[in-house]
């Protein structure tokens, strides 16, 4: 004979849910057991059965309850409707999280997270302009800095995106020249000179004075972003050997 219902247990068995979950859905009306009068037992019948597995494909649709309850409402048109607009919405999140992936296999890599622009189309600021407005907190009263603003005024969002990427390449250049240097003294003349190199690099936005020079080097020495960012250039603490050959540059 044809079974024409399915006992929870029957439920549980063909799509996998718990019977606890049956239990809120029927709770929430989401999902109604047909009930036999003759003995009180909870039983669905093939339509119920068609319900739970619509709620079901949605709910893997990362659909809240509450939405899912709203939509089986709706006609067929109109879930339609709403669904394409979801759509649309799990694109976005796909896109993201594939932004997430890449830049989670860059950082185990070792690349530093500055460079991940994983904050791009979020709430959250940049990195590059959370790190943007720190600078202004930290060196904004002085003279050099205020000057650096003046310049970055008057120029176009373009030219300052360029000046952003170029200040960066150039950064990691010299980074790398002065790994190579480390197992040397900070004071020698083949470091002194990349410092220099790196001095000019600074002043292509602002000019530095002793104590701005001074200030970077402490962040590169303290500063464990800088700490970690240093990292992708060598094995060796090379934070404190730029701080110290920066330190000493500023001395002479």
């Amino acid at each position: 004979m044809k079974k024409q219902f399915f006992t929870v247990k029957d439920i549980v068995k063909i799509t996998g849910v718990t019977a606890r979950t049956l239990h809120y859905y029927d709770t929430i009306d989401l999902l109604n057991p047909t009930r036999l009068v003759d003995n009180g037992y909870r039983v669905y019948s093939r339509e119920d059965l068609e319900r739970l597995q619509t709620i079901l494909f949605f709910k893997e649709m990362d659909l809240s309850l509450k939405e899912i309850s709203d939509i089986m409402k709706l006609s067929k048109k109109e879930q339609m409707e709403m669904l394409k607009m979801h759509y649309q919405t799990l694109l976005s999140k796909q896109q993201r999280l594939g932004v997430i992936i890449n830049a989670l296999e860059d950082y185990v890599s070792g690349k530093d997270v500055f460079n991940l622009n994983i904050f791009n189309n979020s709430p959250i600021l940049p990195l590059e302009e959370q790190y943007s407005r720190e600078a202004k907190i930290v060196y904004g009263e002085t003279e050099k800095y205020k000057e650096y603003e003046k310049n970055l005024e008057k120029l176009s969002d373009e030219e300052r995106e360029k000046l952003s990427y170029e200040f960066a390449s150039n950064m990691e250049k010299v980074f790398k020249k002065l790994a190579k240097q480390i197992h040397k003294s900070p004071f020698s003349d083949e470091v002194q000179v990349l410092v220099e190199e790196w001095k000019s690099y600074m002043e292509q936005s602002m000019t530095c004075d002793k104590e701005l020079l001074e200030c970077i080097a402490n962040n590169y020495k303290f500063d464990n972003r800088f700490k970690n960012y240093f990292k992708q250039f060598s094995d060796e603490d090379l934070s404190d050997f730029v701080y110290q050959a920066i330190m000493y540059y500023c001395k002479n």
